[in-house]
């Protein structure tokens, strides 16, 4: 999982006017014979407000949050104004509200895909804005719906009380090192017992073995991992637990009020983009970019962080009862919490760790339901806006 901290167009348009002209003049004094006019062609313009929702769908394409936010913006400025001009008619924007109202641009529809943009957002602030347009829309309800739960709850969370409200020991919780967990540890064994049957049988793989393990090294130190993530990502049930993990971050990122850039799920894409581990979840918290810029950091805004942070964990303990992922995730809370001042200890790291995946784990099971539709709609392939739309009706159908 990866964090990223890194006004308003009005169109005046109008729609085109249809002139007929059917004044003929005949003369008398010839006589009238009918004759065929030889064929027209026939030009069709798209009304202008369809030709702009066009516009606003290349915007989308293209991934161009910043084109797509503004015609958003002046559309709802535009439906705001008076519906009757000054000669008793009715106005271009009041004419186009209306279309759209009837469902001939689909217009709550395509607002959502101004998400779809967000990825490649240089601008954080406007991936905020996107979700605040929407949220004022009505379309976000459960957007930052339970940012103050970090402000409920004990303190201290000691193992044994982590356990008698998961029903988990601790250790659960702790991401594993591949080939000390159960299923890597078994299949660590069969390469080996296989490798050791071989050399009996006379086959020598030793120098294949090196080349292989060589690749590996140098796919751990300078690619992260990467080669490894992108050939176990096709096995399907590493794969499912990938998205288990990330939709644990997603909803509780969009529950606690954290705007979500985008998911990356293939490794390959997430190196590209500078993302550490083999895929990741990038949200955006602004109290924190803003707080940490005047280099302070609230206890409040902290537990949010962390709470972010340690759901893929709290969300694959959920489903498995137990996580493997997540060790990139602890790595930055680390990072962040030697950077305060004063640094936390390491019972202070452990202590706040087991606070924040009990509040995650929490809240995931409370909204099992959306979490599920998240993770449903990653793994048929669904765009972010359409991942957030499965997460708003499924909680909404299980008020």
């Amino acid at each position: 999982m990866a964090l990223s901290v890194s006004p308003s167009l009005s169109f005046t348009q109008n729609f085109p006017r249809f002139v007929t002209s059917h004044s003929l003049p005949l003369s008398q004094c010839h006589p009238i014979s009918f004759q065929t006019p030889p064929p027209k062609s026939i030009h069709y313009h798209p009304p202008r407000a369809l030709r702009e929702w066009q516009e606003y769908e290349e915007a989308v394409k293209k991934k161009d949050l910043a084109t797509a936010l503004r015609f958003l913006i002046s559309i709802e400025k535009d439906n705001s104004d008076d519906s009757v001009d000054e000669n008793g008619s009715l106005s271009t924007q009041s004419a186009r509200s209306q279309i759209g109202d009837l469902g001939f641009f689909g217009g709550s529809v395509r607002d959502w895909e101004v998400l779809d943009t967000c990825l490649n957002a240089d601008d954080m602030r406007l991936v905020g804005m996107a979700y605040e347009f929407l949220k004022a829309k009505g379309f976000l309800p459960n957007f930052g719906r339970f940012s103050s739960i970090v402000l409920d709850g004990a303190r201290d969370i000691r193992p044994s009380v982590l356990k008698s409200s998961t029903g988990l020991e601790a250790s659960k919780f702790s991401p594993k090192k591949w080939g000390l967990s159960g299923s890597s540890s078994v299949v660590l064994a069969g390469f080996l017992g296989g490798v050791s049957y071989l050399l009996q049988q006379g086959i020598d793989i030793r120098p294949q073995l090196a080349i292989i393990l060589g690749l590996a090294f140098t796919d751990s130190i300078f690619l992260g991992g990467t080669c490894l993530a992108q050939i176990s990502s096709y096995w399907p049930p590493y794969r499912r637990r990938i998205l288990v993990h990330e939709a644990g971050h997603l909803l509780v990122a969009y529950l606690m009020g954290c705007p979500i850039r985008g998911v990356i799920l293939d490794p390959i894409v997430a190196m590209q983009m500078g993302i550490q581990g083999q895929a990741g979840t990038q949200f955006w918290d602004e109290n924190m970019n803003n707080e940490m810029a005047e280099g302070q950091l609230s206890g409040s805004t902290f537990d949010r962080y962390c709470m972010v942070l340690f759901a893929g964990t709290a969300a694959e303990a959920l489903v498995y009862g137990d996580a493997e992922g997540g060790e990139n995730d602890e790595n930055l809370f680390r990072s962040i919490s030697v950077l305060l001042q004063p640094p936390l200890s390491v019972a202070q790291m452990s202590n706040q760790a087991r606070w924040s995946v009990l509040q995650s784990y929490n809240l995931l099971k409370w909204h099992r339901h959306a979490h599920r539709a998240a993770f449903k709609a990653m793994e048929n392939g669904a765009s972010l806006s359409v991942i957030i739309r499965k997460i708003e009706e499924a909680m909404s159908s299980n008020r």
